[in-house]
């Protein structure tokens, strides 16, 4: 019995006749494709995209050289070199990253205690070379500039509320 169903089926072309139905059935409605260059979907707050270095208001940086976030980076990724200034402070004199290794963990901005070095939710920084995704501090302050005020909104919007 089950033999002649399974040739009934074959000759009839029914699986195909079914296939044909779904595709019928969603042929007439709303589509939800998105036209990516033109039309952008909202990114979460959370997201974590180009890394940047950010500064104080009155233009000092605000990385610290407690080398934090070279030591908790899973990926190696993270270079950092120091000195101490007149005033007794510590300030990097080098700071870089290289996005062929980092795996956008986000522990580098969890560890940091000043919010120094945090990921924005820039996603388009590709490029031809492997040697354009070494990020250099001055690099990575010229990000942190461009988007301070994007940046300063979704720290804001992730800091949790109390009371």
């Amino acid at each position: 019995m089950s033999l002649i169903k399974r040739a009934l089926k074959t000759w009839l072309l029914l699986e195909l006749l079914r296939g044909m139905a779904l595709t019928g059935k969603y042929l007439f409605k709303k589509k939800i494709t998105v036209e990516y260059p033109e039309e952008r979907t909202p990114l979460s707050p959370r997201f974590r995209g180009l890394h940047a270095l950010r500064r104080y208001e009155n233009g000092e940086e605000r990385c610290i050289a407690c080398k934090l976030c070279e030591v908790v980076c899973p990926a190696l990724a993270i270079l950092i070199e120091s000195e101490e200034r007149d005033d007794g402070t510590r300030r990097t004199t080098r700071y870089d990253i290289d996005m062929s290794k980092c795996i956008f963990c986000g522990f580098c901005q969890e560890a940091c205690p000043v919010d120094a070095i945090v990921e924005t939710q820039e996603f388009e920084y590709a490029t031809e070379t492997r040697a354009n995704l070494y990020y250099t501090k001055d690099m990575l302050l010229d990000v942190g500039k461009r988007y301070e005020s994007q940046i300063a909104a979704n720290i804001a919007v992730d800091v949790p509320r109390k009371g």
